[in-house]
C-alpha cells in the first residue's frame, strides 16, 4: 500500500517536470510568433519566457492563498471545531505528513478541496454543508481523499498545470489579437513561404492551444481523483466511508458552491457546479463519473 502511494508521489513529480517542459515549448513558440509579428522573433521568445517565469513564481508561492481567498475559506482552530481539526490530524498521522491547515467555507453544498505547493504548505478545506450532512466515517473518508492529494503532490501538479494553462491562454489571446490588429512586422511585404507558414501555424496555435491545454488539465484532474479515492481508502482502512460520502454528495439537491469558478473547480472532491449530462459536458468535466468512483471503492 505504501509503495503504491510512493509511486504516485514520484509519478506526479515526474509529471510536473514533463508538463512544465511541454508548456515551456508551447509558450516559447507563441512568444516567438508574437515577436515575428512585431518585427523581432528572438525578442518575442525571450519576453514570453520571462513573463511566464515571473507569473509562475508569483502563482507558485501565492496561488494557494489566492485560491483560499477566492473561495471565501476561513481557517478554523481546534477550539472552534475540535472534531474537524482532530480528524485532519489523525489522518495526517496515518499518512506520515505534517498536519495541513484546516479551513471551512460557509456554504450549504457538500464539498471539499486541498491546496498548497507541498505537504509542508498544504491546507484542507470543507464546506459547512459537508460537516452538517456527513457522519464521522464519511467525513474521515473525504479527509483521507484530500490528504492523499497532499501526499501524492497532486496539489503541486494541479497548481503548476493551472498556472501554465493560464499563461498559455493569455499569450494565445494576445497572439490572436496581434494577427487581427497587426503589428510592425505586418508592415513588411513578407510573402515568402516561411512567413506564410508562420502565420498559419500562429493562427492554429492561437485557436487550438488554450483548448488543448485545458483538456490536458482536465485529463490529469480526472485521473488523480481515482488515485485519491484509493489512497483515501488506504489511509482510513474503510473504503465504504468515502463511498457513502460520495453517494450523499451525488444526491446533494444544491451542489453549487457559490464561490467556486472554472479556475478552482478541479480542486474539489466533486464538481462544485450544478450537474449536467451528455458526452460533450463529460469531455470537459473536471471529475470522472461519481458512480464509477463509488463502484471502484465498493469493490476494494
Amino acid at each position: 500500500m505504501k509503495l503504491l502511494m510512493f509511486d504516485e508521489e514520484r509519478n506526479n513529480k515526474i509529471k510536473s517536470l514533463f508538463i512544465t517542459s511541454i508548456f515551456i515549448v508551447i509558450i516559447g513558440l507563441i512568444g516567438a510568433l508574437i515577436g515575428y509579428i512585431y518585427g523581432s522573433l528572438t525578442f518575442g521568445l525571450i519576453m514570453a519566457l520571462i513573463f511566464s517565469f515571473i507569473y509562475s513564481i508569483i502563482m507558485y508561492f501565492a496561488g494557494a492563498s489566492m485560491i483560499l481567498g477566492m473561495s471565501g475559506a476561513k481557517e478554523v482552530t481546534k477550539k472552534e471545531n475540535a472534531f474537524l481539526v482532530n480528524t485532519v490530524e489523525g489522518v495526517a498521522v496515518a499518512a506520515g505528513l505534517p498536519t495541513p491547515k484546516v479551513y471551512i467555507v460557509e456554504d450549504s453544498a457538500m464539498n471539499a478541496f486541498a491546496t498548497g505547493r507541498d505537504p509542508a504548505h498544504a491546507s484542507i478545506t470543507v464546506t459547512r454543508g459537508l460537516l452538517d450532512n456527513l457522519n464521522r466515517q464519511e467525513i474521515e473518508g473525504v479527509i483521507g481523499h484530500e490528504m492523499t492529494h497532499v501526499k501524492n503532490y497532486d496539489i503541486r501538479l494541479m497548481m503548476i498545470t493551472a498556472v501554465l494553462v493560464g499563461v498559455v491562454t493569455l499569450l494565445s489571446d494576445f497572439l490572436l489579437r496581434s494577427f487581427l490588429w497587426g503589428g510592425k512586422g505586418n508592415d513588411r511585404n513578407d510573402s515568402g513561404s516561411l512567413g506564410i507558414i508562420l502565420i498559419v501555424v500562429g493562427i492554429v496555435l492561437a485557436i487550438l492551444t488554450p483548448l488543448i491545454a485545458q483538456l490536458m488539465n482536465l485529463a490529469i484532474s480526472r485521473k488523480r481523483e481515482y488515485a485519491a479515492d484509493a489512497g483515501g481508502a488506504i489511509l482510513t482502512r474503510y473504503p465504504q466511508g468515502l463511498a457513502d460520502a460520495l453517494k450523499k454528495i451525488s444526491k446533494d439537491p444544491d451542489p453549487l458552491v457559490d464561490t467556486a469558478n472554472k479556475a478552482t473547480a478541479h480542486l474539489y472532491i466533486s464538481t462544485p457546479f450544478r450537474k449536467d449530462s451528455g458526452w460533450f459536458v463529460n469531455m470537459f468535466s473536471t471529475h470522472p463519473p461519481i458512480k464509477e468512483r463509488i463502484k471502484r471503492l465498493e469493490s476494494m
